[in-house]
């Protein structure tokens, strides 16, 4: 852990830029959540040799065909999601795992789902090394979630689905909050769903790109 701390003290001014001129001056503030993507090392996410353009405002490969979203998106995504420190939440898509660990900065418990092995080694890899031990990287298909845990406070997507999965709408609370990329494979519209009386309310939060949701209740590796 110290040689983590050590490496993460380098990138200091890195994540004050980053939260500042890339986030916070784009209109976020949720004080929690600019303090979340300030302390997590962000570095620490990524491949080896891609550390010092972690904090640039963009995705970056983590293999598998697979990116770390944005530091921008990322932050609007975990705002939109309205965490409260007894939240729970899904994840659906661990990918590196630093979305995993800003949500485990904002919630009370978050299960992550990871449909490939050798990321979700990598994201427990990644977790451990920047010292975070509350999030469970579970191996399974994301789009069926993970009902031992449901109903949960928030879902999270992070990666593009042609329609939110009904099983993770069945799996939200009432008062629930689900964030998610949804539309056509090259770009989507990033969409915020409530749940209220067992019906969802929609919010169109602009247009992003992300990589797509394979399972069963999103595309099928035959639709790639």
């Amino acid at each position: 852990m110290a040689d983590a701390m050590t490496e993460t003290d380098r990138f200091t001014k890195e994540r004050e830029g980053m939260v500042e001129f890339q986030i916070r001056s784009r209109g976020i503030r949720d004080e929690r959540v600019l303090a979340a993507m300030r302390k997590i090392p962000r570095h620490l996410f990524v491949p080896k040799g891609l550390e010092r353009a972690a904090y640039e405002d963009r995705p970056l490969p983590i293999g598998e065909g697979q990116t770390i979203s944005q530091p921008y998106i990322v932050a609007v995504m975990t705002e939109n999601l309205e965490l409260q420190p007894e939240s729970r939440v899904l994840e659906i898509g661990a990918g590196s795992g630093y979305q995993a660990a800003i949500l485990a900065e904002l919630a009370g418990s978050v299960v992550s789902i990871e449909r490939l092995d050798s990321l979700a080694g990598r994201a427990r890899g990644n977790l451990a090394r920047a010292g975070i031990t509350s999030v469970r990287i579970v191996i399974g298909d994301g789009t069926e979630g993970y009902p031992p845990g449901a109903p949960y406070d928030a879902i999270i997507i992070t990666a593009a689905s042609p329609s939110i999965p009904q099983p993770l709408i069945d799996q939200l609370a009432e008062g629930g909050r689900l964030i998610a990329p949804i539309g056509p494979k090259d770009c989507q519209d990033l969409v915020k769903l409530v749940k209220r009386d067992g019906r969802v309310e929609t919010t169109s939060l602009g247009g992003v790109c992300f990589v797509p949701l394979i399972g069963e209740f999103g595309w099928s590796g035959e639709d790639l």
